[in-house]
């Protein structure tokens, strides 16, 4: 699959729809960015993150919700 995308003033660009249905990637989700060297490319890869859920009827601690926060941001930079 390939799409052309123009670059703006910011340096970004708009990943097409057709692509982002393929692999899933909504508003708000990571991705990972890395250029190959050796090709000379640059490719993202779609970050699944697991929803956080949390109980209603209880209070949450500052200690778990630093908790949950250290993990979204480790299995962000893996």
């Amino acid at each position: 699959m390939e799409e052309i995308v123009k670059v703006t003033r910011n340096y970004q660009v708009t990943i097409p729809a057709s692509i982002r249905e393929k692999v899933e990637i909504r508003e708000g989700d990571l991705v990972k960015i890395v250029y190959d060297e050796k090709e000379n490319v640059i490719k993202i890869t779609p970050l699944k993150r697991k929803r956080l859920t949390i109980r209603a009827g209880r209070r949450i601690s500052v200690e778990e919700i630093e908790e949950a926060i250290e993990e979204i941001m480790f299995e962000a930079t893996s």
